[in-house]
């Protein structure tokens, strides 16, 4: 009875880790650039079991890197990695992170960052923007501007942002949903890497796929709770008939 409790208990708490990833993609599945976590449940032993036995143990497994939809905006700041590639954006607490996630802007103080407010990287750091009448972003990067005041034919260029390309199984998703290279190294620029302007890419969180996977979680959840009320109320008739005797 002990090993079938605990693994009811086991896999609902794992099942329930497990929900809470796949509400997360959902959460995301209309955030620009978005990529969702991969997750899978593995089979191991349970400790001490007398008898042997399994429970099931939720496992990250990754990221999903493949492409989302590329949705035309027609806005100058937007813009969309083509194929395979990464823009740079600083991490939390320093260092490089990458994102697929193009919708730019300037704060405050000039900076280019995206729309969750994440620092988008150029070759020397990040990229402070002039003052200007007009900006563009082209391919491969290079942000060109009318400075304030100037004519249409004065154009400077101020900057390119860091694209790059990565190898999959180095990467890992942080807190904070950038992805970082697993050695802490910062990513080569790659000239190959380039930008289709005015456009962004939406998540590419399989919406549909996502829900039923949920529903088979809480059908699984449910299940385990259910047998553990099975196995309770077993014990307490158990415990009754002993001491009738």
């Amino acid at each position: 009875m002990g090993n079938f409790i605990y693994t009811s208990m086991a896999s609902a708490s794992e099942v329930m880790r497990g929900m809470a990833d796949v509400t997360h993609n959902l959460a995301n599945a209309s955030t620009t650039g978005f990529r969702a976590d991969l997750s899978m449940f593995k089979s191991l032993p349970i400790p001490g079991a007398v008898n042997g036995g399994s429970a099931p143990k939720f496992v990250r497994t990754g990221v999903d890197t493949s492409f989302g939809a590329l949705q035309n905006t027609g806005a100058d700041l937007d813009v969309a990695v083509s194929g395979a590639g990464w823009i740079a954006v600083q991490a939390e607490g320093g260092g490089e992170a990458y994102t697929r996630r193009g919708d730019l802007r300037l704060d405050a103080v000039g900076q280019l960052t995206n729309g969750a407010g994440q620092t988008i990287l150029g070759d020397g750091g990040p990229l402070a923007i002039p003052p200007h009448n007009k900006m563009e972003i082209a391919a491969d990067g290079t942000i060109s501007i009318q400075p304030l005041g100037q004519g249409p034919d004065t154009v400077a260029i101020v900057g390119r942002i860091k694209l790059v390309s990565l190898d999959e199984d180095a990467l890992f998703k942080d807190k904070s949903g950038l992805l970082r290279l697993k050695d802490g190294a910062n990513a080569q620029e790659d000239a190959s890497v380039s930008l289709v302007s005015g456009a962004l890419e939406s998540s590419n969180v399989n919406t549909v796929a996502t829900m039923v996977k949920m529903i088979e979680l809480q059908r699984s959840y449910e299940t385990q709770i259910k047998m553990m009320k099975t196995a309770a109320d077993n014990d307490r008739s158990s415990a009754a008939l002993m001491k009738m005797n």
